[in-house]
């Protein structure tokens, strides 16, 4: 199995020519601001529609989707970040949890590629050096314990700030691979 590749990248993550865009989506899926409000527009109004259907998504879970007007997807994975300060204790295991969960799924269905954006650290107030910390370790325990197609795992930053944190932390975790 060919070994896989991550980047972290900024810019739009419904550009990126991947098998599987992830959002950062809030528990009813329908649609919302940053990251998601972006996918739902770019995908078009069959995303909400499939959507309507799944019945929502708790924290820390995944559900996917077709990337439908997204040509350059296959799949949209939806996933739902704890709120910073709401789960005291739990946060940080409901946040490696979105990134797991993807994977799973992504592999689920055979994607090569996975693009993610910084899930929780928007609207949900998640502070970004612990989140890049968290997403990273979760994605290279997944990689490293299961069997998988992945080739390509992308983080998806929106600014050269995040894109800088996100970059620390992968030196930091992935420095003895």
């Amino acid at each position: 199995m060919p070994r896989t590749t991550i980047r972290i990248v900024r810019g739009d993550i419904t550009q990126r020519e991947v098998d599987a865009i992830v959002n950062a989506a809030n528990s009813t899926l329908l649609g919302g601001g940053g990251v998601d409000g972006a996918i739902h527009r770019a995908a078009g109004p069959g995303l909400l529609e499939e959507c309507r259907k799944l019945g929502g998504c708790r924290t820390g879970e995944a559900k996917a989707t077709g990337a439908h007007n997204i040509r350059q997807s296959k799949h949209i994975i939806h996933t739902v970040g704890p709120i910073y300060g709401r789960e005291p204790g739990r946060e940080a295991e409901l946040l490696a949890s979105c990134y797991r969960e993807s994977l799973r799924l992504a592999t689920e269905l055979a994607c090569r590629s996975i693009a993610f954006p910084s899930i929780s650290t928007g609207a949900y107030g998640y502070p970004i050096e612990d989140a890049s910390r968290i997403a990273l370790r979760a994605i290279r325990e997944f990689l490293k314990s299961n069997q998988h197609p992945l080739e390509l795992v992308e983080m998806t930053t929106f600014s050269v700030p995040d894109q800088r944190m996100y970059e620390r932390a992968f030196a930091e975790i992935f420095a003895s691979d």
